[in-house]
């Protein structure tokens, strides 16, 4: 009798636990609704702006390129399984969560993605611990590690960056530097307040941004050398770092305009450069659309239904 109460009871408390889960994190519910309704809006409305047709009769006909760019697009949420799946085991759907994470941060608002991402895992049974503290420690180590790979390559290529391009000027660039490495060492003397996990862990998560970083400029050189066969591959992989460079400087003004420069010097070809720079720019962006929109109508539905 009393083992037959105990299984009852067990029954009762697993079937009842998604319930009570769900009761208790409505809020979160609805803010992910919310999130989701901003985030379709925001796509309708870049939809209008995008020149699909003519975007569509430049796109590279090559299979290395795109095989490059799959991987180069989902280099992040990938890296970012692997962290979250090495501290909470979750599921291949925290991939497509992760996903959802990447897009919402580049087309709705910066950081909304985080948001989305704790709702999703705060409605996880199994995650009972707070995954706010886990979210914001691999933010922050996402940009250290950007940060850490950008002067890295402001180092080794400031011989030949330092004289290209009128726009960037030597003075943006030493503030630029003098802000990530301030933010940077900040954080660092301020490790035990800012982070929440161990320091295993930390190393950890640090080393795969590190090579998602890494990964991602092969990647983009790849992409360049599959779009201009004729261009070494060297030279491209050094416009990719260039790329990232030039993107995570925060007080160089015009930063597409600056690269542009830095590309066409590099390579010596004008129009095949701004085009190739327009053809990926526009790509990433559809394919940030056509995911935001398939993602937010399926977890839409899922409301409805539930």
């Amino acid at each position: 009798m009393a083992t037959q109460l105990m299984h009852e009871g067990d029954q009762f408390s697993v079937s009842s636990l998604p319930a009570l889960m769900d009761k208790r994190l409505n809020w979160q519910g609805w803010l992910s609704a919310l999130l989701s309704l901003a985030f379709v809006c925001t796509i309708i409305w870049k939809i209008r702006d995008f020149g699909f047709a003519q975007s569509l009769k430049t796109l590279p006909a090559s299979l290395t390129f795109w095989l490059a760019f799959a991987g180069y697009y989902l280099a992040l949420p990938s890296s970012e399984w692997l962290i979250f799946r090495r501290l909470w085991k979750i599921p291949f759907a925290g991939f497509v969560a992760l996903l959802r994470k990447m897009v919402s941060n580049e087309v709705l608002l910066g950081y909304s993605g985080e948001v989305y991402f704790y709702t999703w895992a705060r409605a996880r049974a199994q995650l009972t611990t707070a995954p706010f503290g886990a979210i914001k420690d691999v933010s922050i180590l996402s940009a250290l590690a950007g940060n850490l790979i950008t002067l890295l390559m402001m180092v080794l290529t400031w011989p030949l960056v330092g004289t290209v391009a009128p726009q960037f000027h030597a003075k943006a660039v030493l503030l630029s530097a003098a802000a990530m490495l301030g933010v940077s060492m900040l954080v660092l003397l301020f490790r035990s307040r800012v982070f929440s996990l161990q320091n295993v862990q930390l190393r950890g998560i640090f080393a795969i941004h590190i090579a998602r970083l890494v990964v991602t400029t092969i990647l983009s050189g790849v992409m360049w050398h599959a779009a201009l066969p004729d261009v070494s591959l060297a030279w491209l992989i050094l416009l990719a770092t260039l790329q990232l460079l030039v993107t995570r400087l925060p007080f160089v003004p015009n930063k597409e305009l600056v690269f542009a420069s830095l590309a066409i010097f590099l390579i010596g070809n004008d129009g095949t450069v701004a085009t190739l720079i327009a053809v990926i720019a526009s790509c990433i962006l559809a394919t940030h659309l056509l995911l935001g929109a398939i993602l937010t109508c399926g977890e839409l539905v899922k409301v409805a239904k539930g």
